[in-house]
């Protein structure tokens, strides 16, 4: 029996374990955290999932602190909002809500947050302590990718791991988790040569690459692990957009030892680790 790794059900209660340490401090006399998610236009997909975050905050009792900027919103308008931020003490967390729009220089944005309320843990600072395995703020996915692991009572140690993906957000701090944790790891991508004859060697598969269905049962391991990153929209019927992920998860799973299914499998859990960044700053800057 393929195991299904449920991302829904963890990150739920991952939230009421968050919502009842809140109400704990509350008791205690403290202020409830502040998340400010910015972003910048009216992209469709970036609407939905900030709002997704903000019902997520609620549930918490963390204060979404919102910021929904013009598109025509300069650089220098970010950059002085996110100064503002830095100094606002009821913030304990700045997330900017990707992607920017093309006149916008995110990695420039991204480095002005304090790395102390870089919840995304994207700031250099924060990467380099993953890099170095020092304390500090973890991306949000592959950090969510970790939990779910570890809740499955699945074993990294000594397991070849293979990272279908390079990117900042997910693919490198996914590689860097899993080689914490012990496990043997290939960062591969979409230009990789003969990439099925490595995922074929993987214990641990990770799909991070955005490209639907890319990952076949032919290119994974039997009795392997399969984490689906993928979040890709697609209209199989005219007028009706579904989310699949980047691996076949109808071909893969009967081969599978366990899988996560798209959407309610990382995805939840992305946004419970930016809940729990947002109480690990806030805790930390009023040192309780």
């Amino acid at each position: 029996m393929t195991q299904l790794l449920d991302g829904k059900t963890l990150a739920l209660q991952l939230q009421r374990e968050l919502a009842e340490t809140i109400h704990h401090l509350r008791e205690q006399g403290h202020r409830c955290p502040g998340l400010a998610v910015i972003m910048v236009g009216d992209n469709p997909a970036s609407a939905a999932y900030v709002r997704n975050k903000e019902r997520a905050c609620a549930r918490v009792g963390i204060a979404s602190l919102g910021q929904h900027l013009p598109l025509q919103t300069t650089q220098e308008q970010m950059v002085n909002l996110i100064q503002q931020l830095n100094q606002d003490p009821g913030v304990d967390g700045i997330l900017i809500q990707l992607p920017l729009p093309d006149h916008l220089d995110g990695a420039t944005l991204l480095t002005a947050i304090h790395p102390d309320k870089d919840v995304d843990g994207l700031h250099p600072l924060n990467l380099g302590r993953l890099v170095r395995g020092e304390p500090g703020l973890r991306s949000c996915t592959p950090a969510g990718v970790m939990r779910l692991l570890v809740a499955h009572g699945i074993d990294t140690k000594g397991a070849r791991a293979v990272v279908v993906g390079r990117s900042i957000l997910v693919g490198k701090p996914m590689a860097l988790m899993l080689l914490e944790a012990n496990a043997t790891v290939t960062v591969a991508h979409a230009r990789t040569v003969n990439l099925f004859e490595l995922t074929q060697q993987a214990d641990i598969l990770v799909a991070a690459v955005g490209r639907p269905a890319m990952i076949t049962a032919a290119a994974v391991k039997p009795g392997a692990v399969v984490i689906d990153v993928g979040i890709n929209r697609v209209e199989s019927v005219p007028g009706a957009p579904q989310l699949v992920g980047d691996v076949d998860f109808a071909a893969v799973a009967p081969v599978s030892r366990a899988i996560t299914p798209v959407p309610g499998g990382v995805g939840p859990m992305t946004v419970a680790m930016l809940l729990e960044n947002t109480v690990v700053s806030y805790r930390q800057r009023l040192q309780i």
